[in-house]
């Protein structure tokens, strides 16, 4: 009888220990929350256009793209779920200074007129002006080797004024694409666009064409978040870091550009 009572008597506090441990375990997951100032306990939303393929974009009316994958593992690996959003660009800010989402995971490069409005984490990836040449190409390698050379570039753009400054051979495209088909089939020795436009070019409509040399510019692409919100802007550069440590980055980045975009 005595040893039965005994038994109750401790099933009954390891119930009441459980139930503390809860609470506690509770209170601790709450205090964090507000830590990071979450809108939603427990849920990092972040923003996008969703219409920058295929960094971000819908497919089946549902969010995917380089930066909806990169923003799921940044919310993995801070503890909570994840939840991306759109919004339009022209107010994408306004809508994070307005608590309508917590981040801001849409490929937008760090400015000093953005900073004066919201924080920004280190990049997540660098873009810029780059050198594109054909994929047989071995004669040029650098922006050394474009003196003299045709080279392709969208009119009346920043690219342009760049070309300028390294041949005297520039020719004007209506887009990018165009641009770079020519440079394909032999019609260009370079093209100077933006580096995810020509990779995206070359792995999604097949063009034989490869990037040279190094950035002309470099855009440092980061995620952003409300003004003072120091804890949270942490926690993101450490899950962008530990990505990049134990190769889920990579994996991510090669998956949708079959390059490390941080890989300078």
């Amino acid at each position: 009888m005595m040893r039965k009572l005994m038994i109750l008597v401790v099933s009954a506090l390891l119930v009441i220990l459980a139930a503390c441990g809860s609470k506690d375990t509770a209170k601790t997951n709450q205090a964090k929350g507000e830590d990071l100032g979450l809108i939603k306990e427990g849920t990092l939303s972040f923003a996008m256009s969703g219409q920058y393929p295929p960094l971000n974009f819908k497919k089946d009316d549902k969010l995917t793209g380089f930066d909806v994958e990169i923003g799921n593992e940044i919310a993995k690996r801070i503890g909570v779920k994840a939840n991306p959003v759109t919004n339009q660009w022209e107010t994408i800010i306004q809508g994070l200074k307005a608590k309508k989402y917590d981040a801001i995971i849409g490929s937008m490069t760090a400015t000093p007129e953005r900073d004066k409005q919201v924080d920004f984490t280190n990049p997540y990836y660098l873009s810029g002006a780059q050198i594109f040449v054909a994929e047989n190409n071995s004669n040029i390698t650098s922006k050394d080797d474009l003196k003299g050379k045709t080279i392709g570039v969208i009119q009346a753009s920043t690219w342009k004024d760049m070309a300028l400054e390294l041949s005297d051979q520039v020719k004007g495209y209506p887009s990018d694409v165009n641009a770079l088909q020519d440079l394909a089939i032999g019609r260009l020795d370079a093209v100077i666009t933006d580096k995810i436009v020509g990779l995206n070019a070359k792995n999604e409509k097949g063009l034989k064409i490869k990037p040279i040399g190094n950035l002309l510019n470099e855009d440092r692409v980061s995620v952003a978040v409300a003004e003072g919100n120091k804890e949270l802007a942490d926690k993101i550069n450490k899950a962008i870091d530990d990505m990049q440590k134990d190769g889920t980055y990579e994996k991510i980045s090669k998956k949708w550009f079959n390059e490390n975009l941080l890989k300078k």
